[in-house]
């Protein structure tokens, strides 16, 4: 009966995390300005989600649209990918991180939420924390989808 219920909230959080980007394309990662809907939640930023083989990408582009930064976002890990002017700044975590003023949220789904704030060199420091962490070992996460955040 546990491993039933594992199995059904991995299911359930696998579900979750996709239903935010199921009619992403799948094609346009690392151009200038893809064939894609902007999701930005900043003004600052155009955000632009991909979805491929079960994996959602988020690539962030300035207002100009130079390429700053691109991630790669699945089942409760996100990785950075080496796209853009700004990928050497990017951090992932799962854990809170220190924001300043300037710290401003360019996207957020069930999956991932990435934050951006700008250096006093012109460099985008990018953070990407992922929402979902699923648990592969029922008996030490008590059958649940732990909530990272």
């Amino acid at each position: 009966m546990k491993s039933k219920r594992a199995v059904l909230a991995i299911g359930l959080a696998l579900g979750l995390s996709g239903a935010a980007w199921a009619g992403a394309p799948s094609t346009g990662l690392g151009q200038a300005w893809p064939n894609a809907t902007d999701v930005s939640l900043s003004p600052h930023y155009h955000v632009y989600v991909f979805a491929k083989d079960g994996i959602e990408y988020v690539q962030v582009n300035d207002l100009n649209g130079t390429v700053r930064s691109a991630v790669a976002a699945a089942n409760g890990t996100v990785l950075v990918l080496p796209i853009g002017t700004d990928a050497a700044h990017v951090n992932t975590t799962k854990a809170k991180t220190a924001t300043s003023a300037s710290t401003e949220t360019v996207y957020q789904d069930q999956a991932v939420t990435v934050t951006t704030t700008p250096a006093s060199n012109g460099a985008l420091n990018v953070t990407a924390s992922p929402l979902l962490d699923t648990c592969s070992d029922p008996g030490e996460c008590g059958d649940v989808v732990k909530q990272v955040q």
